[in-house]
């Protein structure tokens, strides 16, 4: 019976690993439902209708398709090709162009692209004309009583006023005169992260009641290059309105229907309270923010004539009076998804649920508390290495109850084994019989023969959870654990092929074939533990199965061997950790492994182990 146990257990991982795999592939999270009118601006009153934001840089002389949207002029490359105000933060570099107002020139002073000395440091947004071209626009959608050229654009040439770098100290401000009434001011604020404040406002100054709505666009022509395509990871369009987190890919985008209201393949989605809109890549992000509890129209959309994705926030239209002044607060992240920072722009600056632009997916449940744990963790210790090793502790802490009955259920097993093997031989070829006087004797002496299987079961939610949290979060990128490990969010770079960097030539190309055989240190010490884990109890009888057992831990040790080396730390730790937790109950149950005798049976088929 004890054979058949096994059996099942073996299915049964493996059966659970399956149906997580497979529900994360087949079941993505719905998107957010879309139940606006198409070309609708978000409380927009009865008789002054507002053109939606332009599709951003439509090529000179060609209308951009949307209603009421001007024609832009493209600028070219760019950087040298309008006046520009520096960005200087601790955290970012950059610059303004005047040139549209636009943020389009961001890099992220504390990152860089590679572990190698000297690296580029990661770059976010890039100007229109640049490969990969990714920028923030704002402007004014015109509403009745205004013309195309009466508000600012893409190609507007903005004044500027005062700052003469943008900094945490110093804002920036710059004007624009339609020369027909109409005065547009422009405040860009920064903090010391990756928070900007753009303050738009509006004089008019003539004598009939006009019609304006605020727009922030943010513009990324094409995917991006260094996309990783994997299942477990959201890259592309993520937002978050009333309540409901949207995390569209870009492939949904372009498969949307043609909008003529937008001028493009597009959906709208009315928001009635708080939201957020934007780009998110593996560990990066680009997210629009409108005022806190206003109402507007959210628009993502798609230009497949020239491959420009974009998302929108339109905030309501505004009724500008002769000698009235408008002034529009909006916010712009641009940064690094750090799990502190934005954690702070929630709970601190009132941005709602900002900490679920993060990808924690379907096990979110499991994945941000673990992550907590793990963030404090390595606050406390200073090094995520050990961190890992700190959480698995604690994890293993908290499932110790069940392990223990687990473990008891298991020696008391052991014990019933002699009455098990007499009812065997009684039995015969009878199962039926068999199965019921087995029954039986479990009912009899209280033991649950599942039990076994319970913690093995929960660590697979809790393995791939953690498998989440190491590949998506930004805070184990680059970092390093002892020696070579330098990465734990990347497969450990020692290799057999160089005997571990004995020997004086590189290792395989990660991700190569070569990669997944010739494995590094750590997935050899994971295959080791497993083994010595094994050895606790003696092998099956039954030669089927004992071939299974034998093969599993080098099975897995290929397996994990490209996994991330901070999720092949975990595992190793957590193979220890049972392995003593096992060996004590065992112990306080009255058995006494014989490891080294398990140990010899597997390399001599004459030497038998038993009990002492």
């Amino acid at each position: 019976m004890m054979d058949d146990q096994n059996k099942n257990l073996i299915l049964a991982v493996a059966l659970s690993m399956l149906v997580i795999i497979g529900w994360s592939i087949m079941f993505p999270p719905p998107e957010v439902p879309q139940d606006q009118a198409p070309g609708e601006t978000a409380d927009a009153p009865s008789g002054a209708p507002v053109a939606g934001a332009p599709v951003a840089d439509a090529p000179a002389g060609e209308t951009s398709g949307t209603t009421g949207a001007p024609g832009a002029a493209g600028p070219g490359d760019a950087l040298a090709d309008a006046p520009r105000i520096a960005i200087d933060t601790p955290s970012l570099k950059g610059s303004v162009s005047l040139l549209g107002g636009r943020i389009d020139d961001l890099a992220l002073k504390e990152y860089r692209e590679t572990l190698e000395e000297g690296a580029d440091i990661v770059s976010l947004l890039s100007p229109f004309g640049s490969d990969q071209a990714f920028y923030a626009l704002y402007g004014w959608a015109p509403g009745a009583g205004l013309g195309l050229d009466a508000v600012p654009g893409p190609t507007t040439l903005w004044t500027h006023e005062g700052g003469q770098t943008l900094s945490p100290q110093s804002p920036v401000r710059m004007s624009w005169d339609n020369g027909s009434g109409l005065i547009f001011h422009r405040e860009i604020a920064v903090d010391d992260k990756f928070m900007f404040t753009v303050t738009q406002s509006v004089e008019n100054t003539g004598e009939a009641t006009l019609a304006l709505a605020p727009y922030g666009i943010l513009a990324r022509h094409g995917e991006p290059a260094d996309m990783k395509n994997f299942f477990i990871l959201h890259e592309g369009i993520v937002g978050f309105a009333d309540g409901k987190l949207s995390e569209i890919d870009y492939d949904d985008v372009a498969d949307y229907a043609f909008d003529p209201a937008e001028g493009a393949r597009a959906e709208v989605t009315r928001v009635q309270e708080s939201g957020w809109l934007g780009f998110t890549d593996h560990y990066w992000m680009a997210t629009l923010i409108p005022e806190t509890g206003s109402a507007f129209k959210s628009v993502v959309k798609y230009d497949e004539r020239r491959d420009i994705y974009q998302t929108e926030t339109v905030q309501a239209t505004r009724q500008l009076a002769p000698g009235a002044r408008i002034d529009v607060q909006s916010r712009l992240f641009a940064g690094a998804k750090e799990w502190a920072t934005i954690r702070a722009y929630e709970t601190d600056d009132g941005v709602v649920k900002f900490l679920d632009s993060i990808d924690w997916g379907w096990f979110f449940f499991l994945t941000k508390p673990i992550f907590a744990v793990l963030h404090w963790l390595n606050a406390v210790i200073g090094n995520m290495g050990w961190a890992i090793i700190g959480l698995t502790v604690v994890i293993k802490l908290v499932l110790f109850p069940l392990a223990y009955k687990s473990y008891a259920s298991m020696a008391k097993m052991r014990e019933l084994q002699p009455q098990m093997e007499k009812l065997k031989e009684q039995a015969g070829d009878d199962r039926q019989k068999m199965q019921q006087e087995m029954m039986a004797l479990y009912k009899r002496e209280k033991v649950n023969p599942a039990s076994g299987c319970l913690p093995i079961l929960l660590q697979i939610p809790i393995f791939f959870s953690l498998y989440k949290v190491i590949f998506v979060t930004l805070e184990l990128r680059h970092a390093p654990w002892i020696g070579w490990i330098r990465d734990l969010s990347a497969p450990d770079p020692s290799s057999l092929m160089n005997l571990f960097g004995l020997l004086p030539w590189d290792g395989p190309e990660p991700g190569s074939i070569p990669a997944l055989i010739f494995i590094g240190v750590m997935p050899i010490a994971l295959g080791v533990s497993m083994w010595l884990q094994q050895k606790l109890n003696p092998a099956p009888t039954d030669q089927t199965q004992k071939m299974i057992f034998a093969w599993m831990p080098w099975v897995f040790m290929f397996m994990l061997g490209s996994f991330a080396s901070g999720l092949v730390l975990y595992w190793i730790a957590n193979n220890t950790i049972t392995f003593i937790q096992q060996y004590a109950i065992m112990r306080s149950h009255g058995y006494k492994p014989d490891l080294f005798a398990n140990i010899r049976s597997s390399f001599s088929r004459g030497t038998k182990s038993g009990d002492k």
